[in-house]
């Protein structure tokens, strides 16, 4: 039998009505079970410590346990392509961050667009890099840094948690800008660096400032310069490098990201939980703490965040001809 066209215009609207509601209902269930949240890092790094800061507020603001899981390897990529290829229901997410914005560039062979295959969902923090020296090295300002790296091109060695790390690429973008010679050092690891600079095996580190804050304020380290756009309250003495270097603007930071096609509403809700949680004041001390602040906004906001960085830290990639290993 043929139906009336308008009989099946008003079966496909309820068809489509109902699709709606049903995306709604389930959006409104969400979580019904633990969700993951996958970082692409060892235990103890930057990333980690953001994650499981918002885990417990999370967990309980969403009424599901998040559990966080380390998924090292190539540079994050594996624990990125585990959540890409993921069902993208909201239960399998990417504690995203700097590294995935600079694997765009970095990597020729990836199997996956970071900014085509995610969904953004929610900022968490920004870690400011700290520009730090060894002790022994006889530079006390950036003029002075500068002016030393030039005078010793070649010389002056600085140390990173490896090829692609946001320590070379903070570092690298100082020396197109600041037009000096460094050499790159790279470790398996910030921490290794960080206990050679303290050593004097390197002269030069860009550090967040979660990771060095504790060995500036000991003496360990002499930190020159913060790489935001204004100083610091954990070091207010401590001059911004873009005093010196006009411009120059670098912050290691995390966020999450969800499989592509992941429904609209869930991402707002796990979005507005995140957000939800810098009124806690035990997580508001942390992060004042480690010197780092709130990466608030919206899934939009975010987006148009990573987007930023990816294309920022692809210039400094493809101009310093980074490749990754």
């Amino acid at each position: 039998m043929k139906l009336p066209r308008r009989h099946l215009l008003h079966l496909a609207a309820g068809a489509a009505a109902l699709s709606a509601l049903s995306r709604v209902a389930f959006a409104q269930a969400f979580p019904t079970r633990p969700v993951w949240l996958l970082v692409g890092f060892a235990p103890g790094g930057g990333t980690d410590v953001m994650a499981r800061l918002i885990q417990p507020g999370l967990s309980e603001r969403l009424g599901q346990q998040i559990i966080v899981e380390n998924r090292p390897g190539a540079g994050t990529n594996i624990a990125t392509e585990v959540v890409i290829n993921a069902v993208p229901d909201g239960y399998t997410l990417l504690a995203a961050s700097l590294a995935n914005a600079g694997n765009a560039t970095l990597y020729d062979n990836l199997k996956f667009n970071f900014l085509r295959d995610t969904a953004p969902v929610a900022g968490i923090a920004l870690d400011p890099f700290v520009l730090e020296v060894a002790p022994s090295l006889p530079v006390k300002t950036i003029p002075e840094l500068i002016a030393y790296a030039k005078a010793h091109p070649g010389k002056v060695n600085y140390g990173s948690g490896g090829i692609g790390s946001g320590n070379q690429l903070s570092a690298e973008m100082l020396k197109m800008m600041a037009g000096i010679d460094l050499v790159h050092v790279p470790y398996r690891g910030a921490g290794p660096a960080m206990v050679d600079l303290m050593g004097g095996q390197v002269q030069v580190m860009f550090n967040t400032m979660s990771a060095s804050l504790e060995h500036v304020k000991a003496g360990k380290l002499r930190a020159i310069g913060v790489a935001t756009k204004t100083r610091q309250a954990a070091l207010p003495d401590v001059p911004t490098v873009a005093e010196f270097v006009p411009s120059y603007e670098a912050s290691f930071w995390t966020g999450i990201a969800a499989p592509k096609g992941t429904p609209a509403e869930i991402i707002d809700k796990v979005n507005k939980a995140v957000n939800a949680g810098f009124a806690d004041p035990n997580v508001k001390a942390r992060l004042d703490e480690w010197g780092a602040t709130p990466l608030l906004g919206s899934p939009a906001d975010f987006a148009q965040f990573v987007a930023d960085e990816t294309e920022k830290w692809g210039k400094v990639i493809r101009a310093a001809n980074i490749k990754a290993e």
